[in-house]
């Protein structure tokens, strides 16, 4: 297309576009003017003598023809011209950022890789390098993470695993500052894998009137490709729990086809299934479930078998590391009566050594009974008095006790418990429970995720009561606690297989951010809210207004040897206590990073009431994979209560211990265990197609130009006429360019054949 145009145009549409058109007075414009007139009235006069049946239809088009011819005759006698402004040969430096990381190895564009622009353009006596060193003396660069100056392009080895397009703009602006510089070409595939935002080295490229020229290499949508998008897994969990992962998967090329997922941990397959594609383009998120058998720090691969054809294959894996920790959590079960619902719980957890429920069940006024303590002192008194000895529990569930039991403090310890302690709340139905027991009103009634009927609490004549029929809903089929079975068919037609419960708490509306997991349908066919959570604060709150969850153990249509009962409230419990935080937590805000580069840390220190710590002594012991330990103070970030941030750099490849202790008054307030890695990253894969749109961002916000392999040997043309750096004003004329004389050729041949057809030649 460029070369047609330069047919017809003379010039290259570039220099259209950079120069400024103006016509070249001289005296031959009032000559011009003159014969433009003496022709107009001569064609005039020439035509008046036509006769015909189209007489004035002739006329009329003869006349435009000749005027057409006296026009474009006039607009050679102005001279029109194009104004340019020309980099002068060899006194400006021209910048090459050639990108060097790992993406440019992909073999995208007709089997060929993307760094073949690079060998073919890029070489010496290739003709764009020598139509750029004819003009311009060029520096070369080499960028992925770092930027650093290149000597040859045969020293490039493509092994970055990191892409930073900014931090390269502003390596290259630095080291050539105070020369005269018409711009900088970046040849790249855009996929900038950093997390810096590039507004700031565009504005100070922009503001020194840096003009930018990327070639973008590669395709810009992948026709054969799968790419495991991301991968959604906790940071924490407990030994043996089951875990429900959300896979995203895009693909192009395979519309259809089923493909198998597999999860492994440390090379052993823990999860399996097959996944039907979406459409091109599409994405789909599969949830797969697994259990964590293994503690410490485990890093499960999910990963899509490769494809014949297929472009990628390195973004078929995601890596994901979680911290599985083998201890004991406590909860706290509140129950205000004998009843078996107390029983069958204690039951169903007793064998799961990463769970202590303890049970505080009131048998007569200021009696309790109390199963499962730690210590002979551990509730002696009733229910916490204090935010300390309530806050020691991670979990509280509340059976059928009404809220007159407690004290208004202790009303707003159980709601602070939630969302400043951040752990687990489960409200169970009973008597005594929701409305009937009189929540309604209170803190706690804020907390959870259900709506309480209006009315208050129902009296003893007038008793609710009715059985329900439980199913899970589309949330609940692939829930972990809720999922009974390997399918999502098979955990349906389970639910499908077990008794009735009973429930004495009309529970029918839930709140709008709340999750309804379970539901069931009365005897009055009227819907049940069944299980229903929220979150709250940091924490979360649940509702099970169910009374006789035991019958799924007990009723006659139960095998003996259904653990379907066990299964689910150890599911649930675990659920309750998972990822509560600890007094003192740290993090990162990746669990991996480049060997070299900074891994930041953030700590939050609250004490035993968990209140917010600013005054505390933090320190982070880290362990290197070969055993060299060290340590990092972190500093108060003053703009956050209880955070604290620092860093350290690992050098070495593997698996880092981070272990944090804050203390205060040399007493100490808490210790947290985290783990975190060291090792390239294959982010340049993911997301790897060429990014046209950034780097057409790129060029327009500097002033320059974006270039694919097709167009850049019009690269050292439009550097030239940028305008920046060392210039001369350039004169072009346009009055003899071809399009002209065809033009002219045209209006005389079409005047000529109009004659000739109407008999006036």
């Amino acid at each position: 297309m460029d070369g047609l145009f330069k047919l017809f145009f003379k010039y290259p549409a570039l220099v259209f576009e950079e120069g400024e058109f103006a016509f070249a007075a001289s005296r031959t414009t009032t000559l011009g003017l003159a014969l433009l007139a003496t022709l107009a009235v001569a064609a005039l006069i020439t035509y008046r003598g036509v006769t015909s049946e189209g007489q004035a239809r002739d006329r009329a088009v003869l006349v435009a023809l000749r005027l057409g011819v006296v026009a474009l005759l006039l607009f050679c006698l102005f001279r029109p011209s194009l104004i340019l402004k020309a980099a002068v040969p060899q006194q400006n430096f021209l910048g090459i950022l050639i990108d060097d990381s790992s993406s440019m190895t992909i073999a995208d564009r007709d089997g060929q890789p993307r760094t073949g622009f690079v060998q073919e353009q890029l070489q010496p006596e290739s003709p764009l390098l020598t139509a750029l060193s004819q003009r311009f003396v060029l520096r070369f660069f080499r960028f992925s993470s770092t930027a650093d100056r290149l000597a040859a392009t045969d020293e490039l080895q493509y092994a970055g695993t990191t892409t930073d397009l900014g931090q390269a703009l502003e390596r290259a602006r630095d080291e050539l500052a105070g020369l005269p510089l018409a711009g900088l070409v970046m040849v790249t595939d855009g996929a900038d894998t950093s997390d810096a935002s590039l507004d700031e080295p565009l504005a100070s490229l922009k503001a020194r009137a840096i003009p930018v020229f990327p070639v973008g290499v590669g395709q810009e949508r992948f026709a054969r490709d799968i790419q495991v998008t991301r991968v959604e897994t906790p940071r924490t969990t407990l030994k043996g729990t089951s875990l429900s992962v959300d896979v995203v998967i895009t693909q192009s090329g395979y519309d259809g086809e089923t493909v198998p997922l597999v999860v492994e941990d440390d090379g052993r397959i823990v999860s399996s299934q097959n996944v039907t594609l979406p459409a091109d383009g599409q994405s789909t998120t599969v949830r797969v479930s697994f259990t964590t058998a293994d503690a410490g720090p485990r890093l499960f691969r999910f990963r899509m078998e490769p494809q014949p054809e297929e472009q990628v294959t390195q973004n078929n894996t995601r890596d994901a590391l979680v911290e599985v920790s083998d201890r004991q959590e406590k909860a706290l079960y509140m129950e205000g009566e004998p009843r078996a619902e107390m029983k069958f719980v204690r039951r169903a957890v007793e064998d799961d050594a990463n769970l202590q429920v303890t049970i505080l069940q009131r048998t007569a006024e200021d009696k309790y009974l109390r199963l499962g303590v730690g210590t002979p002192d551990e509730l002696v008194g009733g229910f916490p008095k204090t935010r300390e000895e309530l806050f020691a529990y991670r979990a509280l569930i509340l059976g059928s006790v009404e809220a007159a039991s407690f004290s208004p403090d202790q009303l707003r310890m159980l709601a602070d418990f939630v969302s400043k302690r951040g752990g687990g709340l489960l409200m169970l139905g009973g008597r005594r429970a929701f409305a009937e027991g009189g929540w309604a009103g209170t803190p706690v009634a804020e907390v959870l995720p259900v709506e309480f009927e209006t009315g208050g609490a129902r009296n003893n004549t007038d008793p609710f009561f009715t059985q329900v029929s439980v199913q899970p809903t589309r949330a609940g089929l692939t829930f972990p606690v809720t999922q009974l079975a390997d399918t999502e068919k098979a955990s349906s037609a389970k639910w499908n297989e077990m008794p009735p419960v009973s429930a004495v708490n009309p529970v029918r509306l839930v709140k709008p951010g709340a999750t309804v997991l379970l539901t069931g349908t009365t005897t009055a066919s009227q819907d049940q809210v069944v299980l229903a959570y929220q979150r709250y604060g940091r924490g979360k709150a649940l509702a099970f207004p169910i009374q006789d969850s035991w019958l799924w153990k007990m009723d006659a249509r139960m095998a003996v040897t259904d653990t379907t009962h066990a299964t689910f409230w150890r599911r649930l419990v675990r659920w309750l206590v998972d990822a509560v935080p600890e007094p003192v937590s740290i993090t990162t805000a990746v669990d991996r990073v480049e060997p070299g580069q900074p891994m930041r840390l953030t700590a939050a220190v609250v004490d035993p009431a968990f209140a917010d710590v600013n005054d505390a002594r933090v320190i982070a012991q880290v362990t290197a994979p070969s055993g060299k330990t060290t340590e990092v103070p972190l500093e108060w970030t003053v703009s956050r209560d209880g955070e604290y941030r620092g860093s350290f750099v690992p050098d070495e490849d593997g698996m880092y211990e981070v272990k944090a202790t804050a203390s205060r008054a040399g007493q100490e307030l808490g210790t947290h265990v985290m783990h975190a890695r060291a090792a390239a990253g294959d982010s340049e894969y993911f997301d790897a197609e060429m990014r046209s749109s950034l780097l057409t961002r790129v060029a327009e916000e500097t002033g320059g130009r974006f270039f694919t392999p097709a167009t850049a040997s019009a690269l050292p043309e439009a550097i030239s006429y940028s305008g920046r750096g060392v210039t001369v004003v350039e004169e072009r004329d346009l009055w003899d360019m071809p399009i002209i004389l065809m033009l002219l050729l045209g209006l005389v041949g079409g005047e000529w054949m109009f004659r000739r057809k109407r008999g006036l030649a």
